[in-house]
């Protein structure tokens, strides 16, 4: 079988399980199991999902009555087959013990239900609810990692910079080896606010494939940052194969949002929302003194690389459609029903196709996001970033 292209997001939230019980808090009630498949499968266009709370007990229950019912298989290779997408199992889990000083997020896959079902057991034992999505882990990061290699999981450090719950973010820690065994990490996340030439600034993570994830809390948000890579087909061993570089498997490039319309770019005041100069103290527009520091000064700190050697993918700006002004529901709906899936209007449809759907402005924008040519209003302090209008 020769390789084809795929794209995949590998970080989506369940935000109420079968029981209509919450699992990921802030997350959208509307963001269930079943609902994920189909979004991704019918309207986005997406081939490869991770869903990073199918630890929960319940979260389990569906996807085994799904499994039973005949509407998903499981793969020889590891993962599930829901119509068009294959899903992955993953947890995102919190760690903070005595050595990291988090909270850090990371990202844990396994490839079958049952060793979901076995890693679900290990880590009741080790969190206080096991139902909820990413809850501490009392126990150590390296810990944590053996038992995801001994189930022959994935393991992947989440948003790496953003300045809450990351690796790099909080200011604490300044290499991966404080915490982590660097032999035992499968790839990295970046997160909204950063992109691969940022990232290589940081010379410990040169050797490490990086994601590109939506970090979905709703329907909608599925897929605003994905990859394409190529693989003999979707499933939990191409998808490793693809990390590591293997037999032809390989990332082809990132597509993620100009970092500067992450929430976290800049360093603003948490009150004013005022960008502020890196190692404030207080803000020079409202004195006050919530100063959130930015990925971009975070990196800056911290990065040392000479970059030139680096070979990465390349990394292209693209915006979710929401983004894109005067592109509300009805117009998004609209153009759904005529081009099928959201890959496809960002990817496949031509400026022609468009205008016999959208005004000829509108359809000049998703070629210029489609090209990375979009201008952008940096974001930060929690606030996204927005496209110029």
């Amino acid at each position: 079988m020769s390789l084809q292209t795929y794209f995949a997001d590998m970080h989506i939230h369940i935000g109420r399980d079968k029981c209509n019980q919450p699992v990921k808090i802030t997350a959208s009630n509307q963001l269930t199991l079943t609902r994920i498949l189909k979004e991704a499968s019918r309207r986005k266009g997406i081939d490869l999902i991770g869903v990073i709370d199918a630890h929960a007990p319940n979260v389990l229950l569906e996807l085994k009555e799904l499994l039973e019912a005949g509407f998903a298989t499981e793969l020889t290779d590891g993962g599930i087959r829901f119509e068009k997408v294959t899903l992955l199992l993953g947890a995102e889990i919190e760690v903070y013990d005595a050595y990291c000083r988090g909270p850090i997020h990371v990202l844990c896959y396994v490839p079958t239900v049952e060793s979901m079902d076995i890693f679900s057991s290990w880590l009741k034992g080790r969190m206080t609810n096991i139902s909820l999505s990413s809850q501490r882990f009392y126990g150590s990061a390296q810990e944590l990692q053996q038992k995801v290699k001994e189930l022959a999981g994935l393991f992947i450090p989440a948003h790496v910079f953003t300045p809450f719950k990351s690796l790099y973010g909080k200011g604490v820690v300044t290499s991966l080896r404080e915490v982590l065994d660097p032999k035992l990490i499968d790839g990295i996340e970046l997160g909204l606010s950063s992109d691969t030439s940022m990232a290589d600034q940081i010379q410990e993570l040169h050797s490490y494939t990086f994601l590109t994830n939506s970090d979905a809390h709703s329907l909608k948000k599925i897929a605003r940052e994905y990859q394409q890579i190529a693989l003999k087909e979707p499933s939990f061993k191409e998808f490793s194969l693809a990390l590591k570089q293997e037999d032809g498997r390989r990332w082809i490039r990132n597509f993620g949002m100009n970092p500067k319309l992450g929430k976290y770019y800049a360093t603003v005041c948490q009150e004013c929302m005022h960008q502020n100069k890196p190692g404030a103290n207080q803000c020079v527009q409202c004195g006050g003194k919530k100063i959130i520091k930015g990925v971009r000064d975070r990196i800056t700190e911290i990065g040392q690389a000479d970059m030139k050697r680096i070979n990465r993918p390349p990394y292209l700006y693209q915006v979710p459609l929401e983004f894109l002004p005067k592109l509300g529901p009805k117009t998004y709906e609209r153009l759904l029903t005529h081009f099928n899936t959201e890959m496809n209007i960002l990817h496949h449809v031509s400026y022609e196709q468009l205008i016999q759907v959208i005004q000829p402005s509108l359809a000049m924008l998703i070629i210029q996001m489609r090209e990375g040519k979009l201008d952008i209003i940096p974001g930060g302090g929690g606030k996204y970033g927005r496209v110029k209008k």
